[in-house]
């Protein structure tokens, strides 16, 4: 049979998982695998029962493993795959990423894709990254510095900068006072003199605004994509590096992509061979960067022949990728992240007072977990 696979729409998330799949099915008289792709934006709202029903590979983020666990939409990796197999996996990865798939005692997706938010800028106008917020805003008074804000990236910023100060999501508060009322001081700050035209762009569009125009020096914190760290035609290479963060702080969000079997798939050996495959150090190191991948091997971001051809982004940004700060995963933090993010944006924008946005926060937070099914996930450390 052909097993179906969704991804997402950007050559990261498609390029390398195409090429594997035609080396494949090359000589089969029936394809092993297709894969389908729609925009990042569908995996930020489509029901995650919807796509397990239409088809057997889903490529999805950590915060969706609650809500798909308990809607029993996926089958547990200790089902498919030899315990030695797994223990493998999980000390190869990147940080938390392995990890970050792991609910009610059980692993639900392979980490195929590491990311997290970090700092990017265009090194032909901004010659060394801020060393702290401070100097991030001083920057902001000379320069464009612009913030990702559109769909939920404003409330993982507030996540990020509470993690880089040493401050963890999770518990009935959600985040510090301490902690929070400042960061949500200075994102509007920096919001009300980010070009406007950046507002609504999510983070494909803001790094393919820097990489062909003069409108954007500097983004603070954005998922770092490797396909923007090198020259080609028309277009500016931008230089990744890590968050900021205090000592002892957290990189910035973990993002990136697992690779899940839906609950109607019945996943033959060759597939079951092809997925592992894809977590081999041959493919993480070679046949990923080489297709646009954003490998999740340690060794793939150690390498230094891969970051040669990638203008140091791994190397750049391991040490947050490696700390990076692992969203809840509770069922319907998702939905809750959107909502938030609207609410913060409208706080930021109107210059409302900080203890306002951060009540309004906290109290859509409070309806959040209150309606979740399952664990409440405060015990990610």
């Amino acid at each position: 049979m052909t097993y179906r696979g969704l991804t997402w729409d950007h050559p990261r998330g498609y390029d390398a998982l195409a090429e594997a799949a035609r080396i494949v099915n090359a000589g089969r008289s029936e394809p092993l695998i297709t894969w389908d792709k729609q925009p990042l934006e569908g995996f930020e709202s489509a029901p995650i029962t919807d796509l397990a029903a239409r088809y057997d590979l889903i490529v999805l983020d950590h915060p969706h493993i609650g809500e798909a666990v308990a809607k029993q939409c996926l089958i547990p990796l200790e089902d498919l795959f030899d315990p030695d197999q797994i223990a493998g996996w999980a000390a190869q990865g990147v940080g938390p990423a392995f990890r970050s798939y792991g609910w009610a005692g059980r692993h639900w997706a392979l980490p195929l894709d590491v990311a997290s938010q970090v700092m990017a800028r265009r090194a032909d106008l901004v010659g060394s990254a801020p060393a702290n917020w401070d100097e991030v805003e001083a920057m902001a008074a000379r320069q464009p510095v612009a913030l990702s804000l559109a769909g939920p990236h404003a409330f993982l910023n507030l996540i990020s900068m509470a993690g880089g100060a040493g401050a963890i999501i999770g518990g009935d508060d959600m985040l510090p006072d301490g902690v929070a009322l400042p960061a949500i001081a200075r994102l509007g700050r920096l919001a009300r003199q980010a070009p406007p035209a950046t507002h609504d762009l999510n983070p494909i569009g803001l790094l393919e605004a820097m990489a062909t125009g003069n409108d954007i020096a500097l983004i603070p914190l954005i998922f770092g994509y490797v396909t923007y760290a090198r020259a080609i035609a028309n277009r500016h290479p931008i230089r990744f590096s890590n968050s900021i963060a205090s000592t002892g702080g957290r990189g910035g969000v973990l993002g990136g992509t697992g690779i899940a079997f839906s609950a109607r798939a019945t996943p033959s050996s060759d597939l079951l061979d092809h997925v592992a495959s894809l977590l081999s150090s041959q493919t993480q190191c070679t046949l990923l960067p080489a297709h646009n991948g954003q490998p999740s091997a340690r060794a793939a971001w150690q390498s230094a022949q891969v970051n040669a051809v990638w203008g140091d982004f791994y190397s750049g940004t391991l040490a947050s990728s490696e700390t990076a700060l692992l969203r809840p995963r509770f069922d319907g933090f998702p939905a809750f992240t959107n909502v938030a993010s609207a609410r913060l944006r409208e706080g930021l924008f109107r210059s409302e007072a900080p203890e306002t946005t951060f009540a309004a926060l906290r109290a859509l937070w409070t309806e959040a977990r209150a309606r979740a099914t399952g664990p409440l996930d405060d015990d990610r450390d």
